[in-house]
């Protein structure tokens, strides 16, 4: 009965973010431009766009991180050699963290309008570029475990 309260929680929170996620994208897209003409649009609800996934990116680090503690937590007593697994994939996500804001470039962006400048910073630059390349890194970490485990299901049968 558990596991049917998660799936359900789980359904419901995907359904309502993932609405607000196109709300929040057809207010972006649809509210217009504030310049209209020039080479670079400038659209009237980006500060809306930027604060909704900062506020997800926030929210979904801090839960990994509760979560994280809390399975180390649950197996330690349990499973001592899996508490330790999990902690080393915790650990392994900060660093990757870490390592991709170390390679992100930091160089200021031209072009800009004088709204936009101050987002022109070396950390803002760095913290985008950690933002990308991370995304990148887990989503073919995510093909390569599918691949995977498609693999070797096929190898055991």
């Amino acid at each position: 009965m558990a596991v049917t309260k998660i799936r359900k929680m789980s359904s419901w929170t995907l359904l309502i973010v993932s609405l607000i996620s196109l709300v929040v994208l057809g207010l972006f897209f649809g509210g217009g431009v504030s310049n209209p003409g020039e080479e670079m649009k400038e659209y009237v609800n980006t500060g809306l766009l930027i604060n909704w996934t900062t506020g997800l990116f926030f929210i979904t680090i801090a839960c990994m991180v509760l979560f994280a503690i809390w399975q180390f937590v649950s197996l330690l007593t349990s499973n001592p050699k899996s508490a330790v697994t999990s902690l080393i994939v915790a650990v392994a996500f900060v660093a990757m963290l870490f390592i991709t804001y170390s390679i992100g470039d930091a160089t200021p962006l031209g072009g800009m309008n004088a709204d936009s400048q101050k987002y022109n910073t070396a950390g803002w630059l760095k913290i985008t570029d950690m933002w990308i390349w991370s995304t990148a890194i887990l989503l073919v970490l995510i093909i390569a475990g599918v691949v995977w485990g498609s693999v070797k299901r096929m190898i055991s049968k």
